[in-house]
Formats: structure tokens, C-alpha cells, sequence
């Protein structure tokens, strides 16, 4: 099916969210272009690709230590 205009979208906004629930992919816009894509809301993770940046960053080993007393100072948590 083309794009489905603006004003058609709005008219059937309910046909539209099971159709695309049950997998199609609906395209909405104006003058026959498409402005956006009505997908499954599961479909949008599908581009999600866990550990992909991986080698680019770098947790230090004292990721986690305490926070120097100057830096604590400034929030009010020092101990002086």
C-alpha cells in the first residue's frame, strides 16, 4: 500500500495500530511522501545490538572508589 495521507491516518488511527501490530509497515505523510513509519512497537528493538561499543569505552578500575574530599567539599559532603 503507498502513503497513507495525514487526514486518512487520523480517520482510521485505529485500523492503523493493528495493522501494524500485526507486523505491517505503515507509512504516513503528505503529497505521497512518507514523514513516518508506523511499526509493532517490538520492531523498534530490532536494531539493537547490545555490546556495540564495547571495545570504545573503558571503565577504570576505581570506577567506583571514593570521591576525593575536594570534590565532596564542593557538594557539601566533606568531612571538613
Amino acid at each position: 500500500m503507498g502513503v497513507i495521507s495525514i487526514a486518512a491516518a487520523k480517520k482510521s488511527l485505529s485500523a492503523l495500530i493493528k495493522r501494524a501490530a500485526d507486523g505491517e509497515r505503515i507509512e504516513i505523510g503528505a503529497y505521497g511522501r512518507s514523514q513516518v513509519v508506523m511499526v509493532a512497537a517490538d520492531d523498534r528493538r530490532a536494531g539493537l545490538r547490545f555490546g556495540t561499543l564495547q571495545s570504545t569505552l573503558v571503565v577504570p578500575d576505581d570506577f567506583d572508589a571514593p570521591l576525593p574530599e575536594h570534590i565532596l567539599d564542593e557538594f557539601g559532603q566533606g568531612t571538613t
